[in-house]
């Protein structure tokens, strides 16, 4: 196999695993985007959380709703809380570094914010302790997840919102989570300002 052929495989794996989300995931996609509207209407905010490249697509969404994503606007308020290094590493130290998001969405999170919690495998201690910290804040939680949602799916409430990417690749989760993230956006942005 040359390494162009590699490449082509690539491409044609991540094509599939899009073609197999397109046909499962739009309707929460929707949902989600509806959501963050609603919160953001009655002036909550967005907060997310991921670990490595999760946490890279967290980061992503929320320098996409404090800037602009494809148009003029308004900013957005999101915080990523993957991004202090002083406060993740003293909770780390000081307690756990399950507790990394957690303590923070007990300061932060406010009744009608919305949690964006991003884990391919849904199984992340850190991010299931987000999720119970903003159940006890009053803190709606969207997960990006994949494979078979792991223990995140079973915290959460009926209110709550899984996008699952129907696949057991890390790889090919994260890059449907970066469409999932983008869809987002231009839902969030149409609602909230209209078409262009």
């Amino acid at each position: 196999m040359t390494l162009e052929t590699r490449v082509l495989e690539l491409f044609d794996a991540s094509i599939e695993t899009k073609q197999n989300a397109r046909e499962v995931i739009p309707t929460a996609i929707v949902a989600a985007g509806q959501l963050i509207v609603q919160s953001l209407l009655n002036n909550g905010k967005v907060l997310t959380c991921g670990n490595g490249g999760s946490a890279g697509d967290a980061q992503h969404f929320s320098s996409e709703m404090l800037n602009r994503f494809e148009r003029e606007r308004p900013a957005l308020p999101a915080i990523a809380l993957s991004t202090d290094t002083s406060t993740l590493t003293s909770i780390a130290n000081d307690y756990s570094y399950n507790e990394i998001f957690s303590k923070q969405i007990r300061a932060l999170g406010q009744a009608g914010d919305v949690l964006l919690a991003v884990t391919t495998s849904g199984n992340s201690a850190n991010i299931l302790q987000a999720v119970q910290a903003a159940h006890d804040r009053d803190v709606k939680v969207i997960a990006l997840t994949g494979k078979d949602g792991g223990d995140v799916a079973n915290l959460l409430h009926p209110d709550d919102i899984e996008i699952r990417v129907p696949s057991d690749s890390t790889a090919r989760i994260q890059e449907v989570h970066l469409l999932c993230i983008h869809a987002l956006c231009d839902l969030i942005d149409g609602q909230l300002f209209g078409t262009e």
